[in-house]
């Protein structure tokens, strides 16, 4: 049995020691431990914006109560990063004012404010600022999100080959334009090589009236090839007719009248270039 009697008890049941303290001191040790347990409240959004700063608050809403004292954070609360902190006017809390980088649940763990108690548990919601399977633009990517399907603007980028195109057909009607004249130094070339004929047999005398045939039909047309003698006189084509009439007679044998040499029969023909096609 147990000694009654004094501010203390003396239990012995159970084989258990102990010592009951009075009734103050246990008043007493029952408020240190409600101030002990008793936790300040945060106020903060429902929502944090992503990327921009926003403040939280920590305040002691009990006047009873002494103020809270500095917690101890250095640069992050949770995942928020800590821009900030300063008390509030009234010296009842501390103001925190924090970035949130990372879409989704942000939770603020419980602060150790260095007198025994601890702040509650804060959860904020940060929403994406993009939806999710956006383009990569701001916060709120991923390494799952896809970027847009966007097509290739084939009807503007059309209008960068107007410029080409139009060199193109500018070179392509040259070419045409000049195609006369490339046939005519192609042709006065070779008449140039083989006139007058080293060979006076048929074969070369044919072949030799052939290529000045084909002179005359680059220069005057097609209809120069049955030219006769009345036809070069008409056109002051001299030289010429001179031609026509030395290859007629070296066909029998014939020296006169003689080849022309090249050089008239070219001067004939530029001089009728300043006239235009007779």
């Amino acid at each position: 049995m147990g000694v009654v009697g004094g501010p203390l008890h003396r239990l012995s049941w159970l084989g258990i020691r102990t010592r009951i303290p009075n009734r103050g001191k246990t008043a007493f040790l029952m408020a240190m431990a409600l101030m002990a347990w008793a936790a300040p409240a945060w106020k903060a959004p429902a929502q944090l914006k992503l990327g921009a700063l926003q403040a939280l608050e920590l305040r002691e809403e009990d006047p009873a109560r002494p103020p809270l004292p500095r917690p101890t954070v250095e640069d992050r609360l949770g995942p928020l990063r800590l821009r900030s902190m300063e008390p509030l006017p009234d010296g009842r809390g501390w103001r925190f004012q924090v970035q949130a980088l990372e879409p989704g649940a942000a939770v603020v763990p419980p602060l150790d404010l260095g007198n025994g108690q601890r702040s509650p548990e804060l959860r904020l919601d940060v929403p994406r600022t993009i939806p999710f399977g956006g383009p990569w633009v701001g916060f709120g990517g991923g390494n799952e999100d896809q970027l847009p399907a966007i097509p290739f603007p084939w009807a503007w980028a059309s209008l960068l080959l107007l410029p080409p195109l139009g060199l193109v057909a500018w070179g392509v009607r040259r070419w045409r334009k000049g195609t006369a004249r490339r046939r005519l130094h192609h042709a006065a070339h070779h008449f140039r090589r083989h006139w007058p004929p080293a060979d006076r047999g048929r074969n070369a005398l044919d072949a030799a009236h052939a290529l000045g045939r084909d002179l005359l039909a680059a220069r005057f047309g097609e209809a120069a090839r049955a030219w006769g003698p009345s036809e070069f006189q008409a056109r002051s084509l001299g030289p010429w007719d001179q031609w026509v009439k030395s290859l007629d007679a070296a066909r029998f044998g014939r020296t006169e009248p003689p080849f022309p040499a090249p050089e008239p029969l070219m001067a004939a023909l530029d001089a009728r270039s300043g006239k235009g096609n007779g």
